[in-house]
């Protein structure tokens, strides 16, 4: 045990009887059998399995893992969809000496993109994995760098998108209208990556769709619209405006997938 603790390894130790104490004490992670356990196993443990099944700690490993790798992604919605919307605010500001997005359409995308769409994801199961991959994958596989790496990218496509549609808008659209463009193009992405890169569970896809279809109302209807300072679009201006959101949507996912990291399924530092 003194060696793998010197080597950096988180060390897991169970046991049920009083010679199994002191290495139960001088584990990381302290695991007693309860049915079975001496009281000083019990007294030396940090964790009781009430049921005595060895499995059962296999399965709060996977089940960790997997609330992790939920949460990873919940943050990743708000975090990345957020710098994007900075990138982009920023961006078009310095090019047109106006403000691309008022304070109401940013409050409209938080709104639209980090309630529904963000706590549907945090409570779904993770898509396309297996308690095999979830235990052979390390800690790294969840926050960390994956994290930092999934931020970045739902920013760039955020960015890309909403930049894309307002580019496109501006030539044949008013001032009010451009910005209205860039702002379904900003929100359709962060939609549209929520579903192919998060996963496509029902509760998802259907907070999504809400999601969506509310901002249809809002831009559509003349009252609402101009309360959210936005202004009702012509046919071919959604169309520019969904265009570059699926076209970022379609981007961000190759991406992931040619890039999916392998690393955490490997055996690393800090696993047990």
């Amino acid at each position: 045990m003194r060696q793998l603790h010197h080597a950096g390894r988180v060390v897991a130790v169970t046991g049920d009887g009083a010679n199994d104490a002191p290495a139960i004490r001088l584990a990381d992670v302290d695991i007693a059998l309860d049915k079975k356990a001496t009281q000083a196993a019990r007294d030396a443990a940090d964790v009781v399995v009430t049921d005595n099944r060895i499995e059962t700690i296999t399965d709060a490993i996977v089940e960790g893992r997997a609330m992790w790798l939920s949460v990873r992604d919940a943050l990743c919605i708000p975090l990345g969809g957020n710098l994007g919307e900075i990138a982009f605010t920023i961006g078009a500001g310095l090019l047109s000496g106006r403000e691309a997005l008022n304070t109401r359409q940013l409050l409209l995308v938080n709104l639209l993109t980090d309630v529904l769409p963000a706590m549907a994801v945090a409570v779904r199961p993770p898509p396309d994995t297996t308690a095999d991959r979830l235990l052979a994958e390390g800690p790294e596989a969840s926050l960390g760098s994956a994290l930092t790496q999934d931020m970045y990218l739902r920013a760039g496509a955020t960015a890309g998108a909403a930049a894309a549609a307002w580019l496109l808008a501006r030539p044949a659209s008013l001032p009010g209208q451009t910005s209205t463009t860039a702002l379904v193009g900003l929100v359709g992405a962060q939609l549209g990556q929520t579903i192919a890169v998060r996963g496509r569970a029902p509760l998802v896809v259907g907070a999504v769709l809400g999601s969506g279809v509310l901002l249809a109302i809002i831009v559509q209807v003349p009252g609402v619209s101009q309360f959210f300072g936005c202004r009702p679009l012509l046919p071919h201006q959604w169309g520019i405006a969904l265009s570059s959101a699926g076209a970022a949507t379609i981007a961000a996912l190759l991406w992931q997938r040619c890039h999916q990291p392998t690393a955490g399924l490997i055996d690393g530092p800090g696993q047990s």
